[in-house]
């Protein structure tokens, strides 16, 4: 039987956090991931990965605390099932998942949910697999996908009107972003130092709290862009993918 192991405030500081795995410019990321992990276990929040040296881990929460785009009752939201590299297709994303619905119902939580897109795109799941356990589109904004399991009749979350707009005001580039993914950190500091290089105007806004997460004016919190004030996606930008896409637009 497969072991898998889940962060407390007793393990963390000595057990890695699966991304940026023994990467020393995104050490800082990482102390920064935990310390954010560490806030959130006040709230139930689960990381639970499996004892081995790779990313295999999910991660998930109550909505009601969950620094997402979503709100609702008595759901819990997944933030991350990701099972990369050599680990993929030996079952280990069944097995986390089921996990998820083991305890979320032992809790007597009404549903999960989580966001997909219909093509694969960064730090999303896969809507097939979903598909597979269950889950169904509850809500969606442009093409991306608030899937639910539902184990009551209790009214299904849904997307926050604030995050139908997928625009801002603003006309500079614009990043919207929060300490909990790891690769974060650097990648602002290097965008930082970039952007002054070049005189280009680029401003950042920290989603530090969960109400603030709920008022994001697009669907990600961990990370989104935003050029001439509308949304151009959730990709994580080093100063080379930010330069290409600021040619292309």
């Amino acid at each position: 039987m497969n072991e898998y192991i889940n962060l407390t405030t007793d393990n963390i500081d000595d057990e890695h956090i699966c991304c940026a795995i023994g990467d020393p410019k995104h050490s800082d990321g990482v102390l920064k991931k935990k310390a954010w992990i560490k806030d959130k276990l006040r709230d139930g929040h689960i990381f639970r990965k499996l004892n081995a040296r790779g990313k295999i881990f999910i991660e998930y929460e109550p909505l009601k605390t969950a620094w997402t785009s979503v709100v609702g009752e008595n759901y819990i939201y997944i933030y991350c099932l990701w099972v990369a590299g050599s680990y993929k297709g030996k079952g280990y994303a069944r097995e986390l998942l089921e996990y998820c619905i083991s305890d979320a119902k032992s809790k007597n939580m009404s549903g999960i949910c989580t966001i997909v897109t219909e093509k694969k795109k960064p730090f999303l799941g896969d809507k097939k697999f979903f598909e597979h356990f269950g889950f169904k589109i509850a809500d969606s904004i442009l093409d991306y996908d608030l899937m639910v399991l539902s184990f009551d009749n209790s009214p299904k979350p849904k997307f926050c009107e604030t995050a139908r707009k997928m625009t801002i005001d603003n006309r500079n580039f614009t990043i919207y972003y929060a300490d909990q993914c790891p690769y974060v950190e650097y990648e602002i500091i290097e965008l930082t130092n970039y952007a002054k290089e070049k005189c280009i105007p680029l401003d950042f806004i920290k989603i530090d709290s969960s109400d603030k997460a709920k008022n994001v004016p697009c669907v990600f919190t961990a990370w989104a862009n935003f050029y001439k004030g509308k949304f151009i996606s959730n990709t994580i930008l080093n100063a080379n993918a930010f330069e290409k896409l600021l040619n292309k637009e």
